[in-house]
């Protein structure tokens, strides 16, 4: 164990615990809407940060530069994509979200603002939408906790990876259940400056360090390592890759955690500074996680585990005497990444829970004191379901963890991500048409993987494997259904329509 690097470690989780407690303590207001939303009052700078690193989670500087490490440039197409859908989704769904989630009764939640949105007393879309919020964060948060436990493990091995968990989970519980969004947005937002000092200062002094001594690995590179097809030829095997890492990106338009940000965000002139700095930050974030999986490749040969590339390329650079604080600093930035993601994940579930599930179906009158308890309860819940599952994952060796964040990045991406944009850009999209493109992008998106695109957990796709990511299906169907649905259904009421008119005339004194 390098006590430097636990220096660093023990320094870090001071700072992300003192800010729970800080806005907890400076906290004057003990409503739902200051807890889950932060009052609607976060600045542009600590928005984009916050919805950047709650996106990019462990994977950024663990899945995907250990995927590039292993199999070369064909795997550049999942950052192609995301950084598609992050430009994409800050330019046409960030600002006109915020303001019909303003102008839909002060929308809190996502689906709150799916129901305010058609002016419908139903709580069909509410319950739906909560259910599938608290079930796909459970697995969603599972995968963090699970990151966090094995670097725990991998910079103190003398507490196992299941402890590890236990610690980490206790960590983010801590700080979520303190100060709610605030405190998780602020968090987010230095664990965001960690995450992009650590990916733009490590490739950079790696590539000068390990020329200079020489340290160049001989390694065999295959034919097709630099070649952006998967395979090296124009198959359906690369065809299905491209897409598939193409497709990530629609994930964007119907990811709760990250939409809750766009509301969030106090006024037209942040949303402008968010949008620039949102999108230059996950740009850079991209670009430096690809080149830290070349730069391993060529410089460290073969590793025990890919995911680790980061952490070897930091360690054979500061991994000495007093370095190693500096070391211990950087490799925090991937437990960053975990906790971010995860903490915003907690929020959302039980934003979701207790706005769209408790109070509409259990009672309806509860007061903000009861909803903030039942919100901070489904907080805890939700965050030890998400332990026992990366408990038993790696208890049972159920298989990766990442099949289980490409699985609810598809659910949320597929279910709610059609309806998302067309409820922001389609008058004609009716309740009815809503609840179907939800209920289909889900059912597709699960079905896809289930029978034409699974290989996880020790079984195969029960039909054929496709190398499809079932985002695609499921978005595509979720699109059509919703649309057809829409169509065949009696239109809008004039309220409804009236409404969706008053967004295009959005002024700022009215926020």
């Amino acid at each position: 164990m390098n006590y430097y690097e636990l220096t660093s470690f023990i320094l870090y989780f001071v700072l992300v615990i003192g800010v729970g407690i800080y806005f907890f303590v400076k906290s004057k207001s003990k409503s739902e809407k200051d807890y889950f939303l932060g009052g609607r009052n976060m600045n542009g700078l600590v928005s984009a940060f916050s919805a950047g690193a709650s996106d990019m989670s462990a994977w950024v500087l663990m899945g995907l530069p250990g995927a590039i490490y292993l199999y070369g440039l064909g795997k550049v197409w999942i950052s192609i994509g995301l950084l598609i859908g992050t430009v994409l989704s800050w330019i046409f769904v960030a600002p006109k979200l915020r303001r019909f989630a303003i102008k839909a009764d002060d929308s809190i939640t996502i689906p709150q603002f799916l129901s305010n949105r058609f002016k419908s007393k139903s709580a069909t879309l509410k319950v739906a939408c909560a259910i599938i919020f608290v079930i796909g964060y459970c697995f969603y948060a599972a995968s963090s906790v699970d990151a966090c436990g094995t670097l725990f493990h991998k910079i103190i091995p003398q507490i196992s990876k299941g402890k590890a968990m236990i610690i980490a989970t206790a960590i983010i519980l801590v700080y979520t259940l303190l100060g709610g969004f605030k405190a998780v947005c602020w968090t987010d937002f230095f664990q965001g400056m960690l995450m992009l000092a650590a990916l733009m200062i490590v490739p950079i002094i790696a590539s000068f360090v390990l020329k200079a001594t020489g340290a160049i690995a001989e390694v065999s590179t295959p034919d097709n390592y630099y070649n952006f097809l998967s395979s090296g030829s124009f198959d359906w095997a690369s065809v299905a890759s491209i897409l598939t890492g193409l497709g990530w990106g629609l994930g964007y338009f119907g990811m709760p955690h990250i939409l809750i940000r766009f509301m969030a965000i106090k006024s037209e002139k942040e949303m402008k500074k968010s949008q620039i700095i949102g999108s230059t930050w996950t740009a850079l974030i991209l670009l430096m996680a690809t080149i830290v999986g070349i730069i391993g490749h060529n410089y460290l040969g073969k590793i025990n585990d890919k995911d680790l590339v980061f952490v070897e390329i930091v360690r054979n650079i500061f991994g000495y005497g007093a370095l190693a604080l500096i070391g211990g600093l950087l490799i925090s930035a991937i437990v960053a990444a975990s906790m971010s993601t995860a903490d915003s994940q907690l929020l959302a579930s039980s934003s979701a829970f207790a706005s769209d599930f408790y109070k509409t179906t259990i009672k309806k009158n509860a007061t903000d004191k009861q909803m903030l308890m039942v919100g901070r309860i489904t907080v805890a819940v939700v965050s030890v379901i998400a332990l026992f599952i990366a408990l038993a994952s790696y208890k049972y060796n159920l298989g990766g963890i990442m099949e289980l964040v490409s699985a609810a990045w598809s659910v949320f991406g597929a279910a709610f991500g059609p309806v998302i944009l067309l409820a922001l850009y389609w008058k004609r999209l009716n309740y009815k048409g809503a609840c179907a493109g939800i209920i289909t992008g889900f059912a597709v998106s699960v079905l896809w993987m289930i029978f034409f695109n699974f290989n996880g957990y020790g079984f195969v796709s029960v039909i054929a494997n496709t190398g499809l990511y079932e985002i695609i299906p499921g978005f595509i169907m979720g699109l059509v259904v919703a649309v057809v649905v829409s169509l065949a259904t009696k239109k809008p009421e004039k309220e409804v329509e009236e409404l969706f008119d008053s967004v295009k005339n959005f002024k700022e004194n009215e926020n």
